[in-house]
C-alpha cells in the first residue's frame, strides 16, 4: 500500500503524501511538534502543487477561486466542462457511477480533501499522538478535516470504497459540515443516517453507498479497527481522478468533474458564450431564418453579423454578464 501511495501520485507527490504515515520507530526520535508537521500537507505543500494558481489563497494554502466564479459555475454543464479541460491537457477529471443525495440539486463548491487507508494499529497510535487543536485535529479522525472546512466549501474524501464498517459521516458529521461549510460532499465511500442527512436543505452528496453500520477509526477501536486517515489537504484519488486541494467541484445529473483553478474562470466563460450562441440559434430557427444545417455547422459572415446585433438587442435580458457579451460584440467577423 505504501508503495502503491507513491507510484500513483510520483516520487514528489508521493514522499509527500508519505510523511502523513510514518514508521513508529521514526516517531519516537521526533517530537510531536515536529511530527504534525511532517503529518499532513501543509500550507507551503500545496501551493508547491498548486503552481498555476495565480490569485488568492486560503491560509491553509489552497486557491480560492472566486465566489462570482463559483455562482456562474452553477449554469455549467458536465459536457462544457469537460470539453474545456480535455482541450488543456486534463483527461481525466470527470467520474460518476455515484449514490446521490439531494440529486436534483447542483454541487459547486472549492475542494477540501482527506484520503483513508485501511486501519493499522502502530499507524494510527502515531497520527493519534500528534493531536492539537492548533492542527484542527480534535476528536475522532472522522472531525479533522471537517474543522478545516470553510464556506462555499466541498469535503471530497477517499474512503477506499468501503462500505459495511465504513461509513465515518452520518447525521452528526453531515451537520457539522453543512454548517461550517453551507455544501455537501464527494465522498468515496459509505455514509449512515440517511434519512438525516436529507433533512440538511443544500446537502448535495455525491457518495457510493449507504450502509447502515460506522466505521471503527481510533485505538479505541482495538482489533476493530479499520480505518486510518492518512493525509488532509493533499492529493486525492476520486475513482479515476487525481483531485487537488482547491479544485473547483461540479457535480450535477449523477456526475462530478473536478476542475483545476486555473481554469475555472475560462470553463465559465467558455460555457456562457455557448449558451449565447444556443440562445440566438434556437431562436433564429423557431422563427424559420436559418436552417439547422446553417446553424450546426460554422456560421457565415453573415450570420454572424446577424449574431452580434442580436446580442446588442438583446444584452439586456440575457442570463449572461455583460462583458462577456460586450467581448463577443467586439470581435472580428470571419
Amino acid at each position: 500500500m505504501l508503495n502503491d501511495v507513491g507510484s500513483r501520485f510520483g516520487n514528489g507527490l508521493g514522499s509527500t503524501l508519505l510523511k502523513a504515515v510514518v514508521f513508529v520507530a521514526v516517531a519516537a526520535s521526533v517530537a510531536p511538534a515536529a511530527l504534525a508537521q511532517q503529518g499532513f500537507f501543509t500550507r507551503d505543500d500545496v501551493i508547491k502543487y498548486t503552481p498555476d494558481w495565480k490569485g488568492e489563497r486560503f491560509p491553509d494554502g489552497r486557491p480560492k477561486v472566486p465566489d462570482s466564479i463559483l455562482d456562474r459555475m452553477k449554469s455549467v454543464t458536465l459536457e462544457e466542462a469537460w470539453a474545456v479541460l480535455q482541450g488543456a491537457g486534463f483527461m481525466h477529471q470527470y467520474e460518476d457511477g455515484w449514490l446521490s443525495i439531494h440529486g436534483d440539486q447542483i454541487l459547486v463548491g472549492r475542494a477540501l480533501t482527506s484520503v483513508w487507508m485501511p486501519g493499522r494499529p502502530d499507524i494510527q497510535k502515531v497520527i493519534e499522538e500528534t493531536q492539537t487543536a492548533e492542527n484542527h485535529r480534535i476528536g475522532g479522525m472522522n472531525a479533522w478535516p471537517v474543522d478545516m472546512l470553510q464556506p462555499r466549501d466541498v469535503y471530497v474524501s477517499d474512503h477506499f470504497g468501503l462500505k459495511e464498517g465504513g461509513p465515518s459521516i452520518g447525521d452528526n458529521v453531515g451537520n457539522a459540515i453543512y454548517a461550517k461549510s453551507g455544501n455537501g460532499i464527494v465522498y468515496n465511500g459509505a455514509v449512515r443516517d440517511i434519512n438525516g442527512l436529507n433533512e440538511l436543505p443544500n446537502f448535495t452528496a455525491f457518495v457510493r453507498y449507504y450502509d447502515p453500520s460506522h466505521h471503527y477509526g481510533s485505538l479505541k477501536s482495538g482489533r476493530l479497527l479499520n480505518s486510518t486517515m492518512v493525509s488532509i489537504n493533499g492529493p486525492t484519488r476520486i475513482g479515476e481522478v487525481l483531485v487537488m486541494p482547491g479544485d473547483v467541484v461540479l457535480g450535477r445529473n449523477g456526475g462530478v468533474i473536478f476542475i483545476p483553478p486555473q481554469l475555472a474562470e475560462k470553463v465559465v466563460v467558455t460555457a456562457e458564450r455557448t449558451h449565447l450562441e444556443d440562445a440566438f440559434g434556437h431562436a433564429r430557427l423557431k422563427e424559420g431564418k436559418y436552417t439547422a444545417g446553417q446553424i450546426d455547422a460554422r456560421w457565415s459572415a453573415d450570420i454572424q453579423k446577424d449574431y452580434h446585433e442580436w446580442l446588442k438587442q438583446n444584452e439586456d435580458h440575457l442570463p449572461v454578464p455583460k462583458e462577456v457579451i460586450e467581448q463577443v460584440i467586439n470581435e472580428p467577423i470571419r
